[in-house]
């Protein structure tokens, strides 16, 4: 995952703690192969995602301290709720930040409740221990309201870093749309003080264009996966979907739709990573935020195929498009948070859209079961999963419900539950 050798002067300049990143550094290799390199059949397409998971705090990470010492600026986030579009129009970076690991977790615990989403504790602990050189490079975090526990994280977070919070609404009435288009319209004033640069008609409504691209590039891949026997594996989607939230917009979607074209002839030629008669599953519930491949690889490993995540590492990060027609900045502005409001994240109340796009993606990806997967103590997406399950019961698709959390100590129970599950899928 980056080589001492060639990145620990970098490493040190940022500010990290060397000795501790190096453990990590250490570990993840063998963790890597287990759950995404031993794979059999996978695409060659996979080779460029692969390669930029290892490197991803290293090229990756060199790229961006390049564009600062060029006078750029680097802009970290959690959330897809966070406008990249305004971020990219001003010639800025923007990137997701480390939180899906079991790391700084003791740090963070000294200052946080231990009862809290491990997806929170890890957030706030890569920071304090100096082990995400993503963190460590941005010249601001940006923050939302999605849940409490991340609201008054962000409190404590100011303390340690440079931090923006967006009060998104837990609605969507009109007060709530308005609400959100004049936190967009904040956050533009922000970025330009920030950077330095005046967003226009012009680069707003690029930086439109080459967000939708992306997007375009992952539905198109996702596509693919609609297909029996399924093309891709869900270990491997769900990294390319992790490395779109770090990687180069453009070197991105072009390597994407490389791999693209290659699904497009696996399915062509009726070629899958499963035989067809594997049970098709959807995973639902908390975000998988890298390196959390857990609950996929426990999924592929014990008989069913992931086909499809309904997640912001999923579905949300790429279903919707911004409108690309307007003509003015204000009007440019209105779209992106227009999109952004169509996300259904379990912080709305009342939360239909979520229940019925569950269901639609069930029946469009032909799955035989639904895995949701909640981290212990995220209390929206726990609560909402009795609503989920009583939607997919009326469709006759069963829906098996796990919490678990960053560490191994789960596993073994955890793959028990899920094989039966997937043993009674098959039946």
């Amino acid at each position: 995952m980056g080589k001492k050798a060639d990145y620990c002067p970098m490493w040190e300049r940022l500010g990290m703690d060397i000795e501790a990143h190096q453990q990590l550094m250490n570990a993840l290799p063998s963790m890597f192969q287990e759950a995404i390199l031993d794979q059999p059949n996978r695409p060659r397409g996979m080779d460029y995602f692969d390669l930029a998971m290892m490197e991803i705090h290293g090229a990756r990470i060199q790229e961006i301290v390049n564009h600062k010492e060029a006078g750029g600026k680097v802009i970290g986030a959690f959330c897809l709720y966070v406008p990249e579009e305004v971020v990219l129009a001003a010639g800025a970076i923007m990137v997701g930040l480390c939180g899906g690991a079991e790391v700084g977790i003791a740090e963070a615990e000294a200052l946080l409740p231990r009862n809290l989403c491990p997806l929170i504790k890890s957030s706030l602990g890569f920071k304090l221990s100096r082990m995400c050189p993503y963190f460590q490079s941005a010249d601001l975090v940006v923050g939302e309201t999605t849940c409490d526990g991340k609201k008054k994280m962000y409190e404590i977070l100011r303390d340690f870093a440079p931090v923006y919070v967006m009060e998104l609404p837990q609605t969507k009435s009109p007060a709530a749309k308005k609400l959100w288009f004049e936190e967009v319209k904040r956050f533009k004033v922000e970025v330009e003080r920030l950077t330095g640069n005046q967003i226009d008609k012009k680069s707003l409504g690029e930086a439109i264009k080459f967000t939708n691209r992306r997007r375009k590039t992952l539905q198109r891949l996702n596509e693919t996966r609609r297909a029996n026997p399924a093309p891709i594996s869900g270990r491997d989607a769900l990294l390319v979907s992790m490395i779109a939230f770090f990687d180069d917009y453009n070197r991105f979607s072009e390597k994407a739709s490389v791999l693209c074209e290659e699904l497009e002839t696996r399915v062509a030629q009726r070629e899958g990573v499963a035989d067809p008669s594997t049970p098709r599953l959807m995973i639902s519930g908390t975000p998988m935020a890298a390196p959390n491949w857990k609950l996929p690889h426990l999924i592929e490993t014990s008989g069913g195929v992931v086909v499809c995540e309904e997640a912001c590492t999923g579905q949300r990060l790429f279903r919707e498009l911004v409108d690309e027609s307007n003509s003015s900045v204000e009007a440019q502005l209105r779209a992106i948070s227009k999109r952004a409001l169509k996300y259904d994240c379990a912080c709305f109340t009342p939360n239909d859209d979520r229940i019925e796009n569950v269901v639609k993606l069930a029946k469009e990806y032909h799955v035989n079961g639904v895995i949701y997967g909640v981290l212990q103590n995220c209390q929206t997406y726990s609560v909402e999963s009795y609503r989920v399950e009583q939607a997919l019961k009326r469709i006759n698709i069963p829906m098996y419900k796990v919490e678990y959390d960053y560490g191994m100590g789960d596993v073994g129970q955890l793959k028990t539950r899920i094989e039966a599950f997937i043993e009674m899928l098959a039946r």
